[in-house]
Parts: structure tokens; C-alpha cells; sequence
């Protein structure tokens, strides 16, 4: 198979590369499972184990690595989510946060641990408004929240 991509992100699990690709596969539009490879006799885990899984979600391929129990992931690494408005925003917020956590500014850990900043494109607008005041504001407000709520970014940024 053709790699699609020059740059194609790798994500370390111990042992559950097969299952996070096909829940993200499930959880975004225009997304699917491209190749599972196995380990053979040689490699380092058990021969017939999943080694990686080759996905697509939305367009951006990704491999996940069985590697082992070495390394986990941490929020030097996270995958963006901009959403087109509050509707999807809050819709991926929800799905990808299921038996993971929530934090701060849009951010979110999903069940597998894997980092990912979920929040509607009009965020961007919001805390580059050209008026110093009205950004300040915006900006203050999406840091005081969890999931983003562009209305409430609004609101604080009127009642300055």
C-alpha cells in the first residue's frame, strides 16, 4: 500500500492501537481503517498480535503502534478538532470525552489518554478581535472554561 501521506502521525499504545482506531474511525465522518499489520515470530510481542493499524479520520492518516507499556501519551501532543459551529463542537466534546477527562480551554483526554483541543472555529475570531478590550475579555473567558461556549465568549466580551 501507497502511503498517502509524507508525515503521517504515529501514536504509541501498549496494547490497544486496534481499538482506539476504530473508535476514532467511528466518531468522525469520511474516516476508515486503511491496513493492520501483525507481529510475526521475530518480533518483539507475541507473534499474531496487532503492530500497527493505518486510519484515516477526515482525510488526516494516522498509525497506531502497539509498542508496549514504555511510554504513554501526555499533552505535549494533542490532536485539534475545529469545529464548524457550537453544535458539532459540543457534539465531539461529548463523544470524545466519554470515560476519559475533561479539562481546561477545550482541551480533553480521551479514554485511551490521547490529548485532543475540541472548539468551534469562531474562537479563533473571538480572542483576535482588533479591538485590545474586547479580545482581552474573550480571551479571559475561554480560560475560565472547560468545554468552549462561544455565547458566553460573547457575552463577556460585550460587557466590557
Amino acid at each position: 500500500m501507497t502511503r498517502l501521506n509524507k508525515i503521517t502521525p504515529c501514536l504509541w499504545f501498549d496494547t490497544q492501537a486496534e481499538e482506539a482506531a476504530h473508535f476514532y474511525v467511528g466518531v468522525f465522518d469520511d474516516s476508515r481503517v486503511l491496513r493492520v499489520r501483525h507481529y510475526g515470530p521475530e518480533g518483539p510481542r507475541p507473534a499474531g498480535m496487532v503492530l500497527t493499524v493505518d486510519f484515516e479520520i477526515d482525510g488526516q492518516q494516522i498509525t497506531a503502534l502497539n509498542g508496549g507499556p514504555e511510554f504513554s501519551f501526555s499533552e505535549a501532543f494533542s490532536l485539534q478538532v475545529v469545529c464548524e459551529g457550537q453544535e458539532e463542537s459540543d457534539h465531539y466534546w461529548k463523544v470524545l470525552s466519554e470515560g476519559g477527562q475533561q479539562g481546561p480551554c477545550g482541551w480533553i483526554k480521551d479514554r485511551f489518554g490521547l490529548s485532543w483541543q475540541v472548539y468551534p472555529a469562531e474562537l479563533d475570531d473571538l480572542i483576535e478581535d482588533p479591538d485590545p478590550g474586547r479580545a482581552g475579555r474573550a480571551m479571559r473567558a475561554m480560560l475560565a472554561m472547560g468545554r468552549i461556549d462561544v455565547a458566553e465568549i460573547r457575552r463577556a466580551m460585550d460587557a466590557g
